[in-house]
């Protein structure tokens, strides 16, 4: 769910006039908390836990940021942000909160710099007194990550439990665009949190409020004279948000990037006037504008337009091709096959289509237009889709930015049918797109007509139908087979799992090794790159599975083979959904052949348990004619995604999952 208010000024935006900058939705309350650096209380230093988060294992005492809009010492009008923060370590496991990554921006021509790194740590000494260390600068370390990326790291000295970590550094940006947000949520609680700006008139910003905790603090008031360069000169908007007693944000598996729904307030540029020669730019725009833009970019559109380039690659491939659909196919194998991504997101081809075929490398957008560009010169009717990643978080539709975006797909459509393909992962069957890719809607780019939104939504469940017919053996041993297929994202994972090994033999092995009670003696892997057929395992086997009760009565667990020990789900309520992605259909049976000398003497209590509104179900079944049993499994979760409130039923299937998968069934001899 994604959650937003908005900080009304003059309909959300921030100008220069007075009479505006009443028009806050918050009450003013209190003024900026700044704090000095290397200052401590004797009562921090002594503080073994806190009282409003007592498994906290650090919290935040006080943290404090600026940002403004202002002329720095080489006469360029950039961004300069101010981090100040103060953190309590209260035992091993917040030590991690000592090691400080601060990502900056880097382009060809400018790039965000950080200056002005201190840090210091405060903390009782083996003698009881306290005892300072400073940060060492030599230790502060530039790491560049990629070509957009770079990150300064540094690690906070003398960390212990109990000591009090403080630092603080100026980050200097020159994109006017993307002013800094503040996260107030973090993983840790924070017992005061506050965020200055200054932003001048000739800049107009729209700002939000993410997350549903509410601010503290508000308060807005004009700034005389504040910015000034080359005669041109403005007033400026003071704003301060604050917020005292933060929860920590808890991370939970099925979760989309934290960043949803976290409390924070951002801030989008909507135009700004160039105070060199009063020129007004307009950046937040409607479709139609990002539209113009994209169909005209040399990196977007330009390249979708290439299709004669890639004639000579695309004509072998698709030669005796009767239909369109066995052309799409063939192409789509080819660029899986010919492209390595490196990894990188992007929205668009830096290198064009050309010298990524050439190169045989790419990122994702450049892959992929590549895609949509061999599809069409292949006469298809394909288009390019842009997405913003489960990593990067939602697009916010409010306002339309081009840079939200840090992914492209291609769609193609034939007759009543639309595939949406990623040839980024050679492992990907053709209308299948990575996990990652599944966050709620794309935009369709075409070239000849608007843009439109499309659901990312797969068609198919996770599923896996399992097989095993084993006999007991009078030495103790349950010899037999144990079969499984896999469907859809099933298989895909399934693929991952066994290319990671250098052969299948290696994997098969992995395998045996796995499972300390098992011995194979005979595999075959089936379809494992035959990427639109179900791939299949088929294990002949030994096992010594169950646990000896005495000489004549064993117990066998039938999910000796897979099954849930922990609960992925532990919050006592969760106000963000579970997002799994897809549904998924899970389903075993097990038949075990007993000698005529045995009998069974206990067995697992049937279970059907499911989740309101057909939301899923897990059933468990077992019948026996003495000499023969059957046991029989299915798990189904028939949503991809659960809102909160299906949060505590959804918790209460796993756990009675977990408990039904202890269950065991005694034979014993006659």
């Amino acid at each position: 769910m994604y959650f937003s208010v908005h900080l009304t000024i003059a309909s959300i935006m921030l100008k220069f006039s007075l009479n505006l900058l009443t028009l806050i939705l918050f009450c003013n309350i209190g003024y900026a908390q700044k704090f000095n650096y290397g200052d401590f209380t004797n009562e921090e230093v002594g503080l073994k836990r806190y009282d409003k988060d007592t498994s906290a294992h650090a919290f935040v005492i006080n943290e404090y940021g600026t940002a403004k809009i202002d002329v720095v010492s080489d006469d360029r009008i950039k961004i300069v942000r101010e981090y100040h923060v103060k953190i309590k370590i209260l035992d091993t496991k917040g030590f991690d909160k000592g090691t400080v990554q601060v990502p900056i921006r880097t382009g060809e021509d400018s790039q965000e710099e950080v200056e002005n790194v201190k840090g210091i740590t405060t903390y009782t000494g083996d003698n009881g007194g306290v005892q300072r260390t400073e940060l060492d600068k030599t230790k502060i370390f530039t790491v560049k990550e990629n070509r957009y990326w770079t990150t300064i790291k540094f690690t906070m000295p003398n960390l212990r439990p109990g000591c009090i970590i403080e630092y603080k550094y100026t980050l200097t940006s020159p994109y006017w665009d993307r002013f800094p947000s503040w996260q107030f949520q973090d993983d840790i609680p924070k017992a005061h949190s506050e965020y200055e700006v200054f932003i001048p008139g000739f800049w107009t910003y729209n700002i939000s409020l993410h997350g549903i905790l509410k601010l503290s603090k508000n308060k807005s008031e004009v700034e005389k004279g504040c910015f000034s360069t080359h005669g041109a000169s403005a007033d400026c908007s003071h704003l301060t948000f604050g917020m005292d007693n933060i929860p920590a944000f808890i991370e939970e598996e099925y979760m989309t990037a934290p960043k949803n729904f976290l409390s924070a307030i951002n801030f989008e540029l909507s135009e700004y006037t160039n105070p060199y020669n009063s020129t007004k730019v307009k950046v937040t725009k409607e479709w139609k504008d990002i539209d113009y833009n994209l169909k005209h970019a040399d990196y977007f559109g330009v390249q979708l337009r290439r299709k004669d380039l890639l004639k000579s690659y695309i004509t072998p491939v698709i030669a005796g091709k009767k239909d369109d659909l066995a052309k799409a196919k063939a192409i789509y194998a080819y660029m899986q096959k010919t492209l390595k991504w490196n990894n990188i997101r992007a929205h668009g081809s830096g290198d064009g289509v050309r010298k990524t075929m050439e190169s045989h490398t790419g990122n994702a957008g450049e892959i992929n237009i590549a895609l949509v560009t061999a599809l069409a010169a292949g006469g298809l009717n394909a288009e390019a889709v842009l997405l913003s990643t489960r990593a990067n978080g939602l697009i916010n539709k409010l306002y339309p930015v081009e840079d939200d975006f840090d992914y492209v797909i291609a769609k193609i459509n034939i007759g009543e049918n639309t595939y949406l393909l990623d040839a980024t992962d050679p492992l990907l069957a053709f209308g299948m797109l990575p996990i990652k890719c599944l966050n709620d809607q794309g935009r369709v780019m075409s070239l000849d007509k608007p843009s439109y939104w499309i659901d990312l939504k797969v068609k198919d469940r996770k599923s896996s139908t399992s097989s095993y017919d084993l006999t007991l053996q009078n030495n103790g041993k349950l010899t037999g087979t144990l079969t499984t297929y896999y469907k859809g994202y099933e298989a895909y994972e399934k693929r991952q799992a066994i290319k990671k090994f250098n052969s299948q033999d290696e994997y098969i092995e992995s395998v045996d090794e796995k499972f300390s009670k098992l011995k194979i003696l005979k595999a075959d892997l089936t379809n494992v790159d035959s990427l639109d057929l179900p791939l299949s395992e088929k294990y002949e086997v030994e096992i010594d599975a169950f646990n000896g009760l005495n000489h004549d009565k064993f117990a066998f667990n039938p999910f000796f083979m897979d099954r849930y020990t922990i609960n992925p789900f532990k919050l006592s309520e969760r106000s963000f959904p579970v997002d799994l992605g897809m549904p998924s259909d899970d389903r075993f049976v097990v038949i075990v052949h007993l000698p005529a000398d045995y009998v069974i003497e206990s067995a697992p209590q049937e279970i059907g348990i499911a989740l309101p509104n057909q939301g899923g179900k897990f059933i468990t079944s077992f019948n026996t004619d003495n000499s023969t049993f059957m046991f029989s499994n299915i798990f189904q979760l028939n949503k991809g995604l659960y809102a909160p409130e299906e949060y505590l039923y959804l918790k209460e299937l796993f756990n009675k999952v977990i408990a039904a998968q202890k269950a065991e069934i005694v034979f014993r001899k006659k």
